[in-house]
């Protein structure tokens, strides 16, 4: 039977979902249904809440360009908040980024860096069609981002649409090697135009995490091969992975960067793509035909960019990093709780992420372990979407120690409570 509302709602299974509760209210860490319960966002709506919801300075900024400027044609016109954002995104980024292309997901900011790299080598009239990414990652649900992503129940339907790419190895603890051997030997063919990572955590794929020297190795083996290295910030960015970009960790410039989520702190949809000049200059002709044909109606909106220059303001007038560093060494000392417990597996942080296994012969995303888990949670006021028996906590940055206790402990008590046993 179909649900009452018409609403088709986002990785929902309608026929078995429960009906969601109705959020009225949200501020800080916490949402209010209209029922007048409080839950805890745990996972920052989809991991773009960064500072916590309204925050005042972004709230405050997106009222007042909305007093001047809807959406703007961005192909022929300009605007003030577009402008000063490029500048202000080039000047946070990792060298060499120069160039600043706008949209609207983090899937868009994604397929705007494919676009870009195979624009690139056409365009120099080089045969590189090649894309190299790492096994198990996602990078989004257009076609191309589908591509380029782990294959399995997310993409099967639209495999005829899909284009093939070199999977390398996830360079798990003690087999990082492996993988740097694989795009060696995918170089050597002489065929690759670019590599996509998530640097430092696969993010749907598991909250996978390597090191820091893994990722400079990435990028060296890159750059022997000829091709260009992408790093999709698009979870891992602003702050989650302890630096404001994870590249930073690992000394590495990429030569694309795609950004979203948080580049707003989350109050509304925007998307960067980042370029290095030799990208840029790639594209730069008298010959119109080697334009970079992307677009987007919403390419640029002024109020989504002044909701991300009220963002980047927060995190030069408030003590934002500070509030990074005590969330991530928060997490690191309550990871060990699940230390010795035959209950849980692989227990993991890397900066304000922290990740556990559930030991359950249930596994997979698509386990049933996965919405009685969250059932469960949500029961006790707290929002948590494990991934499958993955459970996860990425919360924004204004959560309390008290708050974090609360969701420890919730984590330890629910395989217990649905009856879970290793």
């Amino acid at each position: 039977m179909s649900p009452s509302s018409p609403l088709w709602r986002p990785f929902t299974q309608h026929a078995v979902e429960p009906a969601p509760p109705k959020i009225v209210r949200a501020e800080g860490a916490w949402l209010e249904t209209a029922t007048g319960e409080k839950i805890l966002d745990a996972i920052s709506s989809w991991w773009v809440t960064t500072h916590g919801h309204r925050h005042p300075a972004i709230m405050a900024a997106i009222a007042e360009a909305g007093e001047n400027l809807d959406q703007i044609i961005f192909a022929g016109l300009t605007h003030e908040p577009a402008e000063r954002l490029a500048r202000e995104l080039v000047a946070l980024a990792p060298a060499g980024l120069k160039h600043v292309f706008l949209s609207d997901s983090g899937s868009t900011a994604v397929e705007v860096a494919l676009k870009m790299a195979l624009g690139v080598f056409a365009n120099r009239g080089e045969t590189r069609t090649r894309i190299a990414v790492l096994e198990g990652g996602y990078h989004g649900d257009t076609i191309g981002t589908m591509s380029v992503g782990e294959r399995g129940v997310f993409n099967a339907p639209y495999e005829p649409l899909l284009f093939e790419v070199e999977r390398l190895p996830f360079p798990a603890p003690g087999r990082e090697q492996a993988t740097i051997d694989a795009l060696d030997a995918a170089g050597r063919r002489g065929d690759l135009a670019a590599v996509v990572v998530e640097p430092l955590v696969l993010g749907a794929g598991g909250m996978r995490m390597y090191g820091p020297a893994t990722l400079a190795e990435l990028k060296r083996a890159t750059e022997r091969a000829g091709a260009l290295f992408i790093a999709d910030e698009v979870m891992t960015g602003w702050g989650r992975t302890g630096t404001l970009f994870a590249c930073e960790q690992a000394g590495v410039a990429p030569d694309i960067l795609c950004t979203s989520k948080g580049l707003t702190g989350g109050a509304v949809p925007l998307a960067a793509t980042l370029a290095t000049a030799e990208i840029f200059d790639a594209h730069y002709s008298t010959d119109r035909a080697k334009t970079f044909f992307h677009s987007s109606s919403f390419t640029a909106n002024p109020i989504a960019c002044a909701a991300a220059l009220a963002n980047i303001g927060v995190w030069r007038d408030e003590p934002v990093a500070e509030r990074v560093a005590a969330l991530a060494s928060a997490q690191r000392a309550r990871i060990g709780r699940f230390d010795g417990d035959a209950r849980f597996a692989n227990a993991r942080v890397r900066g304000t992420i922290a990740a556990v296994d559930i030991v359950t012969p249930d596994a997979g995303y698509l386990a049933e372990i996965g919405p009685k888990l969250r059932a469960f949670f949500l029961g006790q006021g707290l929002l948590v979407r494990p991934l499958g028996d993955v459970v996860y906590l990425m919360p924004p940055y204004c959560v309390t120690e008290d708050e974090l206790d609360r969701l420890y402990d919730a984590i330890l008590e629910a395989p217990d409570a649905l009856g879970l046993r290793p």
